[in-house]
């Protein structure tokens, strides 16, 4: 199972020093759940199940309130995949921009397309409209491969 490394978690800790808070044991449970589950785009109440497993203690308060600031820090993006749920992915070091999804509206699949396709359109966006653009969010919808046979 993958988990933070130690620059990752020193990181992580200065993050949230820097805003007033400690990297404490139920938030790094909570960020180690987001990190196994990568690419599963859970709900908070799906973290939250998968968190008490190894901390029964926990409550769903406390899992909503780390959400919501590991989503201020940038270590989490909210994802709308229109079906009235938040989920929440990894954001990845390096990253510009939020990676495109495509959702099957037959099973519900999510899946991630790595390449950002957009430069060229978002530069003619800025220069058109004199618009600096921070980030974008697409998705795309139709019929996954499984879905289709």
């Amino acid at each position: 199972m993958p988990y933070l490394s130690e620059k990752e978690i020193n990181e992580l800790k200065e993050d949230l020093k820097k805003k007033g808070y400690k990297l404490t044991p139920q938030r790094r449970a909570i960020v180690n759940t987001i990190i196994e589950n990568e690419g599963k785009h859970l709900t908070t109440e799906e973290i939250y199940d998968e968190v008490k497993r190894g901390c029964p203690e926990i409550g769903l308060a406390t899992v909503y309130r780390t959400i919501l600031l590991l989503e201020e820090l940038g270590i989490i993006y909210k994802l709308d995949l229109d079906d009235g749920c938040a989920r929440y992915e990894l954001a990845h070091e390096g990253e510009t921009h939020r990676h495109h999804h495509l959702v099957c509206n037959v099973c519900g699949k999510v899946l991630e397309v790595e390449d950002d396709l957009l430069e060229v359109i978002e530069n003619k966006i800025e220069e058109t409209y004199n618009f600096k653009i921070l980030d974008h969010s697409v998705k795309f919808y139709g019929i996954c491969n499984d879905c289709k046979k």
